[in-house]
């Protein structure tokens, strides 16, 4: 048993070096936050809040009547086909629904170009853009600045990081000055 279990874990391993898609490792918890780095905290969110809204059986799941309802909601209605197709795009663990996690990778595929472009999947993607004409200039201005912020957010963990370690660098200089005066103290004690 032990044995397969190593088996099972150095494939995967081999698989994701080789550059393969692998299913997410379901032994632990997930976060969205350090899997999913490209999008901000803010919209993870925003996702996660759109999520919930066409869960409506609550179970954490989209299943195939609730993104049916949620492309008619958003105006793009699809046949029964497109939306097994749909899931069966981002459908990661072959249960025929969709989980936040395979939500989220909606949007990681959308932002690198990845999606099917006859695929309703683009048509979901596209509730992240911005219409002016719909949302207004101050709309717009919002967006840029969410992206400039996400683009931005990269330096401030850089930012961070040099701020650390100038402050381990001030702790060891103030250190060595203590260590010396408690040495000249100490050689005062010893020259009497």
């Amino acid at each position: 048993m032990a044995t397969n279990e190593l088996a099972e874990k150095l494939a995967r391993r081999d698989a994701i070096n080789e550059g393969q898609e692998v299913p997410a490792n379901k032994t632990g918890p997930w976060n969205p936050y350090t899997e999913f780095k490209e999008f901000s905290r803010k919209q993870i969110k925003e996702y996660e809040k759109m999520f919930k809204k066409y869960d409506v059986g609550n179970d954490k799941f989209i299943d195939l009547m609730e993104l049916k309802m949620m492309m008619e909601k958003l105006g793009a209605p699809q046949t029964h086909m497109s939306l097994k197709g749909m899931i069966h795009e981002v459908d990661e663990d072959l249960d025929s629904k969709i989980n936040f996690r395979e939500f989220l990778l909606i949007f990681r595929k959308a932002a690198a170009g990845e999606l099917d472009a006859d695929s309703g999947l683009c048509e979901l993607a596209k509730l992240t853009e911005i219409d002016v004409d719909e949302s207004g200039v101050s709309g717009a201005k919002d967006f840029f600045e969410a992206k400039i912020h996400q683009i931005t957010a990269s330096d401030k963990f850089e930012k961070e990081i040099r701020e650390e370690q100038e402050e381990r660098k001030r702790e060891q200089e103030e250190s060595k000055i203590r260590k010396q005066a408690f040495k000249e103290k100490q050689n005062a004690f010893k020259v009497q």
